[in-house]
């Protein structure tokens, strides 16, 4: 797989799957793997993925697999409230808090945001540069000035702003991962909440999509944020829109000075009634 160009992460996922098949079945025989896999509880989408590393480790090995029929099914994605983030944020460690508040204002991957060296951080213009991961585009988003505040509130230990460089990347994410969901699932338990338990690293890139495309209803824009190549993988996200009921909240400008503050809390203008100005913003 290396010799094929194939990501460290792919390979190491691959490997990690086939180690699981070998604790529960004879990995060398095939027709013990099929049985296996038929009286797995696995999702269907979950043995679609096994058949297709099986069908590498066999094709290696030369050994003949007649591959068995699993088919993916499609399902929409998790999208949380912002309410529900914000309570995993906010009873999470610092490290661990500003990790999620980054991808949740960004929605770049989460191997994206483990690999991000201070450099990348724009503290004057509040941006971040994204050198992308999985043949995506390299990209330079905004950041708030509160995560921008979390951010400089972590130790600089390393020039990595979240992982040790001491440690392999894939397995240093690993244990981060597992630190996250058991916070996660103490602030499910403590808010009697069980949806938190549901928030992942890759929800928060759901729902940023999901909250781009409902402000600006404009496809390419949420593609850009994301650093899709293919509008394919972001037309998904205009199924979790309806604007059939968009409920609005509208304000009037007299003055200039109005007119701008109400652009700056992300008001629309709509048009001019009897000399005023007319803005609007979806609830």
């Amino acid at each position: 797989m290396q010799k094929q160009g194939y990501r460290k992460s792919t390979i190491h996922y691959r490997i990690q799957a086939l180690k699981s098949i070998a604790r529960r079945s004879n990995v060398s025989d095939p027709e013990s793997v099929k049985g296996f896999l038929a009286s797995a509880t696995f999702s269907e989408a979950r043995k679609a993925k096994l058949v297709e590393d099986l069908d590498g480790f066999y094709r290696w090995k030369r050994i003949v697999f007649n591959k068995p029929y699993y088919r993916r099914i499609d399902r929409l994605p998790f999208i949380p409230l912002e309410s529900e983030i914000d309570q995993l944020i906010s009873g999470a460690g610092k490290k661990t808090a500003t990790f999620l508040q980054l991808l949740k204002e960004t929605g770049m991957r989460p191997g994206e945001a483990w690999d991000l060296r201070w450099t990348d951080i724009g503290t004057e213009d509040l941006t971040v540069n994204i050198l992308p991961e999985k043949d995506s585009r390299a990209r330079q988003l905004r950041i708030s000035a509160r995560t921008a505040a979390m951010l400089a509130h972590l130790p600089r230990r390393y020039d990595y702003i979240f992982r040790n460089p001491k440690t392999a990347p894939l397995r240093s994410m690993e244990i981060f991962r597992r630190i996250v969901a058991k916070q996660r699932n103490r602030s499910a338990e403590k808010l009697q909440n069980p949806r938190i338990k549901s928030i992942t690293f890759k929800t928060l890139r759901h729902w940023k999509a999901t909250t781009e495309y409902h402000k600006t209803r404009d496809i390419l824009h949420v593609m850009s944020i994301l650093g899709h190549k293919n509008i394919q993988n972001t037309l998904v996200y205009t199924h979790l829109i309806s604007f059939e009921s968009d409920e609005y909240v509208c304000k009037v400008a007299k003055t200039v000075d109005d007119a701008t503050t109400l652009v700056e809390n992300g008001f629309d203008y709509v048009t001019d009634i009897e000399g005023m100005k007319l803005f609007r913003k979806r609830k």
